[in-house]
């Protein structure tokens, strides 16, 4: 098989392993939403499925890692979140308030995928450097937003399966935003602006 086919393989089958994981994510928290009308996990939801969309729609990339590194950590940060599961353990805060915590998460979230365009991805690559938006404040905003949603997920259903779950998930979701920024760094415009903006997650902070 050739390298493009060999690619082209790849990349469908992460598109179907992505959709259904997030068809296994909708179907247990449409469940617990009609059981106990709580929003948190909907809103996660709705951050997920925006994902599978953009992948289908995402432009393919002048630059890629293609390392078994930048693979693992890929899969992990991604097929993390929809492996979470509700549950009726003590919520650690209001619904209210996980839910404008989600809520938050995923409006970043999404404007940071708007700003991105089709040049929305998963691999570290480099699919055309983004400037505009929150890309003005931080370098990641989109993982900013999911940090967002998945303190509020598990706020709202803490048990030790999702807190593994989320520690290597996000753990993971940060070496990739680093090796993401390896990538890029080889673009002059990316040059440039990681001297203007110099946070890459957490304004202050990180």
């Amino acid at each position: 098989m050739d390298v493009s086919r060999r690619r082209r393989l790849t990349d469908l089958l992460a598109r179907v392993l992505v959709g259904a994981q997030s068809t296994l994510l909708s179907i247990n928290v449409l469940a617990d939403f009609l059981r106990t009308g709580r929003l948190t996990g909907l809103l996660l939801l709705a951050g997920e499925l925006l994902v599978v969309v953009l992948i289908v729609m995402r432009r393919p990339a002048t630059l890629i890692n293609r390392s078994f590194a930048a693979g693992l950590v890929t899969m992990v940060s991604v097929l993390g979140p929809p492996m979470l599961r509700t549950g009726d353990a003590p919520a650690l805060a209001p619904d209210l308030v996980t839910t404008v915590l989600s809520a938050i998460g995923l409006a970043i979230a999404a404007v940071g995928k708007a700003s991105l365009g089709r040049s929305f991805g998963l691999v570290p690559a480099n699919r055309g450097v983004v400037v505009r938006g929150p890309y003005t404040l931080v370098r990641h905003p989109i993982y900013l937003g999911y940090l967002f949603t998945h303190v509020a997920f598990f706020a709202q259903y803490p048990n030790l399966w999702n807190a593994v779950v989320l520690l290597l998930a996000d753990t993971a979701l940060i070496v990739r935003a680093l090796m993401e920024e390896r990538v890029l760094s080889e673009d002059v415009e990316y040059q440039g602006y990681c001297q203007r903006v110099s946070w890459h997650l957490v304004p202050g902070v990180f």
